[in-house]
């Protein structure tokens, strides 16, 4: 098999030495500043109109549901469009969003309900944007900088992160939410002017687009057959609904715990911002020398102990420390959750690869911040960030059960070997159903060997689109085994084999070398012919016509 690139090699500033990523990264770092401004005037905004802690904490929850909600839509529209039209597109209803945002605040028409719409609506845009975004890392750098490229998206978050919240603080405190709305509707231009003038060169692709839902079920379908990935979105969920009580409490902590104002809150953001950036350092270096599932039991424990010191500690300077440690261990973790995804994913079914992580992740964020405040209301401060610590350990207890895959040092890049054969009759792309058998000739005491490498056949032949997988084995030739499968129509047979994979080509080739015949395995591809025609004038019709 030919081997990826070692992904851990390169240097942390690597990724820079790509014009396109630089560009991206600098309009990101202004975007990123104007997102976190809103966020500490939305949220500073509801403690002013709302007095119960389970409102303040739905900012975070209304801001992050839509990216659980509506991601694998998007994740499909990422992979069957063009990432960047997409990317204009969010980035466009964004700034519309946050106008209105501030026109409402502006006048006066605020109400709490009115506040969590908005906030929703930017989650939409995010969400829209989000997989489009994610999946174009990898045009813009090469894999062996990938790692270093998302830390460096997370850099370039948490730096916004240590210093956008206080900035957003003294612009609350001096003119009022309205600037901090009107702040973030500006820091969107930049990077739509950035990725207008960007030309991504999309793949050339003879084939229509899957339908919306036919490419969300091919998303889940990958996810549901790819072990590793699973455990990375189970993990992923589990730490977004614990960890977010930090961000989702924290104006809560700095009101009422600590007595400070929108300055406070936003220096205490800025502390987990701060440590934010040193874990996005601080993790390539890890990663050389420990595996994932070290990196996210220590994350998982580290945010623990954080949030016991911001919910117990009563002062700014342990608050602010616990924040700091938080902010490195959020990083570290998500940073890997996302690399691990990216690197077990082929380009084909990355967009919706990354949704389904974000759906798990913010989905788990969306609930957290839900459940934290009801508990904080019901209870209090303390007894939540409690409550999430005593979760966060179960969250690393789990990985001596499901740990996580290591980095895959699979080629994931397409095999580029299978050729559309020739046919005697004249398919259309709608022809179907198809149904395709393959005869293996194998030798008796080949058999075990075969039946093992069949089992992974069969799961990546389901993963990729195929249905209804059966081997049989003939009664009169104990030699002879047949596989069938069946596809819906003709151009979801070539869709299957164009995602084949130089990772997939191993298994494939060592079925081949069992293979006992003279000639290769023979492959009948067949349409499906309907029997029951009644109707005059069909009885001449080809199965094409009839198909699909």
């Amino acid at each position: 098999m030919e081997q990826a690139k070692d992904t851990t090699a390169s240097s942390p500033l690597s990724p820079l030495r790509s014009p396109v990523f630089l560009r991206v990264w600098l309009a990101s770092l202004v975007s990123n500043l104007g997102g976190l401004i809103q966020s500490v005037g939305a949220a500073w905004l509801m403690t002013s109109i709302a007095s119960s802690a389970d409102m303040v904490a739905l900012v975070t929850a209304s801001t992050t549901l839509p990216v659980m909600i509506f991601s694998l839509a998007s994740g499909a529209i990422a992979d069957n469009f063009n990432r960047r039209y997409v990317m204009v597109a969010a980035q466009l209803f964004m700034l519309l969003v946050s106008v209105l945002l501030a026109l409402f605040t502006w006048f006066e028409w605020m109400t709490p309900w009115l506040l969590l719409g908005f906030t929703f609506l930017i989650g939409c845009g995010t969400a829209l944007n989000n997989p489009s975004w994610q999946a174009s890392v990898g045009d813009m750098v090469p894999r062996a900088d990938l790692p270093q490229a998302v830390a460096l998206n997370s850099v370039n978050f948490n730096l916004t992160r240590s210093v956008g919240p206080a900035i957003g603080g003294l612009i609350v405190a001096s003119a009022g939410a309205v600037a901090a709305f009107a702040a973030n509707a500006f820091s969107y231009l930049p990077l739509l002017i950035v990725i207008l003038r960007w030309r991504l060169a999309a793949p050339a692709n003879t084939l229509p687009p899957e339908t919306l839902g036919r490419a969300m079920t091919s998303g889940l379908r990958y996810v549901a057959m790819s072990p590793q990935i699973e455990k990375v979105l189970l993990r992923g969920l589990l730490f977004g609904f614990s960890a977010i009580i930090v961000l989702a409490l924290l104006p809560i902590v700095a009101r009422d715990e600590l007595g400070g104002g929108p300055l406070l809150y936003g220096l205490l953001l800025g502390c987990y911002g701060i440590g934010a950036v040193g874990g996005a350092f601080l993790g390539g270096k890890v990663r050389q020398l420990t595996s994932n599932e070290v990196i996210a039991r220590g994350a998982f424990i580290g945010f623990a102990v954080s949030a016991l010191a911001i919910g117990y500690g009563g002062s700014a300077w342990a608050v602010g420390l616990g924040a700091f440690v938080a902010g490195a261990c959020w990083v570290m973790a998500l940073s890997m959750f996302n690399v691990t995804v990216q690197l077990s994913t082929p380009r084909w079914v990355l967009g919706r690869a990354l949704a389904l992580y974000q759906t798990a992740t913010f989905g788990g964020m969306a609930l957290g911040s839900w459940i934290w405040g009801l508990v904080a209301e019901a209870h209090d401060i303390p007894s939540a960030f409690l409550l999430a610590a005593v979760v966060m350990l179960v969250g690393a207890l789990l990985g001596r059960w499901l740990p996580l895959p290591d980095l895959s040092s699979e080629n994931l890049e397409p095999l580029n070997r299978w050729k559309v054969p020739d046919v005697a009759l004249d398919l259309q792309g709608r022809s179907g159903p198809m149904v395709v058998l393959v005869e293996h000739i194998i030798r008796k005491e080949d058999s075990a060997r075969f039946l093992a490498l069949m089992r992974e056949r069969r799961r990546i032949i389901r993963r990729d689109g195929g249905r209804q997988w059966e081997l049989m084995l003939d009664t009169q030739h104990p030699d002879q085994w047949i596989e069938s499968y069946h596809l819906p129509t003709w151009n979801d047979y070539v869709r299957h084999n164009q995602r084949r994979t130089h990772a997939d080509a191993v298994i494939y080739d060592a079925i081949r070398a069992l293979h006992a015949g003279a000639e290769p395995p023979r492959i009948h591809r067949m349409v499906v012919r309907p029997t029951d025609i009644k109707e005059p004038g069909l009885q001449n019709k080809t199965p094409m016509d009839l198909g699909g």
